[in-house]
């Protein structure tokens, strides 16, 4: 039996209104790669807060053992001195500085008082070869992909000799060949002796590398499976993170499918600041009423910035092409044209452009429309809690009051506020970019089924997801998307991942 790197005793968390953690124990073996699972809001996050000293000692009741020592953990450096450090879900790099300041910002090595660069620079060289990183230390962050900041925020922890490792939702914001790296860099962590507590939605992945898993639930612990001791299946997981079985992970639909009411035509579009370079190729597409239509695609092929420069030409530069409303063209010129056309948006990045974190669930619900809770001049208190109420009630947002800031609602409950201030808007058209991003399998059912009722009510729905079976099982046609191309079209039920896969291969090929 491998000896207990870790425990964590009866752990309490309160905040205001809410009880986060409800006697939580949790122990993880030295070696091991322990998931720690559950539903947003389930206490996963809080716990490990807890345990890396974000919440200090005397915040919590509860106790932390760590190397068979009592800990009580005053703030994030305090865990990190003696081995323990956690990688957020949000990136905490600096853009705009290099991999190898960043690497050792706060900790950087000096010599007679003075930062020794050349000793930095060399130190990052073995810190990137370590995580499979190919990189120069001089290189901006800015210039890095999702998948490879997150390793060099790894190699960030690594230098701190590391010997617990905590990452929460690490590949939420990854593709799948970057998520493989990552997992597969974890796996040859193991090997080393490091221990990883693992913090994921994506039960394939968990079950995969994870030796031990861990579900919460509503703060409190329902069970902690072992491999080789026990049956771990995916039903079982997610009965016990959600409280009863999903029979089945996407919500039935019967599509009444109308006429087209919206079109792109012949649509280019250039980046933003290297002006010779076109995102989006003559893409042509259409969207009936009641329809959802998906786009899939690798990371980079081009989907969200098609829907952000459709949007108010949000995004990209010399943008040609026509955008068609029942058969008549109209101007997305600026968002402000998009929305009155009929047209939203709801980004991928939820917690940057999606909302205002520091305003409440009422302020957010009625932004994208603004005119229609006016009285005069003046936003009328009366109409706004109306209209907040209703939407909170129809999406089924789960808070305390409307009054509750939007900071500290769940992932899921957060999505369903971005839906409701743009279903406020009144939209015929409607664009989900990874609207399921980050969020457990629970509120993924929500959100697919309010994806059903909105398209029952006749709205025009296109849904953007890098996961292939949401695609396949929320969709009623597919588009296929390449390096700015759209480069096959299919019915959903003539579709499957095989099918996608073979036609973004196949068109690589003839593009390289």
């Amino acid at each position: 039996m491998s000896e207990v790197i870790l425990e964590m005793r009866n752990i309490t968390k309160t905040f205001p209104g809410v009880k986060a953690l409800d006697n939580v124990s949790f122990s993880v073996r030295k070696g091991d790669i322990h998931a720690l699972v559950g539903e947003n809001g389930a206490g996963k996050s809080t716990l490990m807060k807890v345990l890396s000293g974000v919440y200090p000692h005397g915040s919590y009741e509860g106790q932390i053992f760590f190397l068979g020592e009592e800990r009580q953990f005053k703030d994030i450096a305090d865990s990190e001195s003696v081995g323990i450090a956690i990688i957020h879900q949000e990136l905490t790099l600096v853009p705009m500085l290099s991999i190898a300041e960043n690497i050792f910002l706060g900790n950087e090595p000096r010599k007679n008082g003075i930062v020794n660069w050349h000793e930095e620079v060399q130190k990052s060289k073995e810190l990137l070869k370590t995580v499979g990183l190919r990189e120069s230390p001089q290189t901006l962050i800015s210039d890095l992909g999702l998948g490879k900041q997150q390793l060099v925020e790894i190699a960030k922890a690594i230098s701190k000799k590391v010997q617990l490792l905590i990452l929460d939702e690490p590949t939420a914001s990854l593709n799948e060949t970057d998520s493989e790296k990552l997992l597969d860099l974890l796996v040859e962590f193991k090997k080393h002796g490091m221990t990883s507590i693992l913090i994921s939605h994506k039960i394939q992945e968990i079950k995969k590398v994870a030796d031990v898993i861990t579900i919460l639930r509503d703060g409190a612990t329902i069970e902690t499976l072992e491999k080789n001791r026990d049956e771990i299946t995916e039903s079982r997981i997610i009965r016990d993170m959600v409280g009863r079985d999903l029979t089945h992970r996407f919500p039935p639909r019967e599509s009444t499918i109308g006429e087209t009411i919206f079109e792109v035509r012949d649509w280019n579009v250039y980046h933003p600041t290297h002006s010779d370079r076109k995102v989006c190729k003559e893409v042509n597409l259409s969207v009936k009423k009641g329809e959802v239509v998906g786009i899939a695609g690798l990371m980079g092929a081009g989907r969200t910035e098609l829907a952000m420069s459709i949007f108010g030409h949000a995004y990209g530069r010399h943008i040609t092409g026509k955008v068609l409303l029942h058969n008549r063209e109209i101007d997305v010129s600026s968002v402000e044209k998009a929305v009155k056309n009929g047209i939203a948006y709801a980004t991928e990045d939820r917690k940057s452009l999606g909302l205002v974190l520091i305003q409440d669930v009422k302020s957010n619900v009625t932004l994208a429309n603004l005119e229609n809770i006016k009285d005069g001049m003046f936003i009328g208190s009366h109409k706004e809690l109306q209209a907040a109420t209703y939407y909170k009630n129809k999406l089924s947002i789960r808070c305390s009051n409307i009054m509750q800031k939007t900071v500290n609602l769940s992932g899921g409950n957060q999505q369903k506020v971005v839906i409701s201030k743009w279903l406020f808007a009144d939209p015929e058209v409607l664009i989900l970019d990874e609207p399921t991003r980050g969020i457990d399998v629970g509120a993924k059912f929500e959100i697919y089924t309010i994806i059903n009722k909105l398209a029952s009510e006749g709205k025009a729905i296109i849904l953007i997801s890098s996961e292939l079976p949401e695609i396949l099982g929320v969709c009623d046609r597919i588009y296929i998307m390449n390096e700015g191309k759209i480069v096959g079209e299919m019915p959903a039920k003539e579709a499957s991942q095989e099918k996608i896969m073979e036609r973004i291969m196949l068109t690589q090929e003839v593009m390289g």
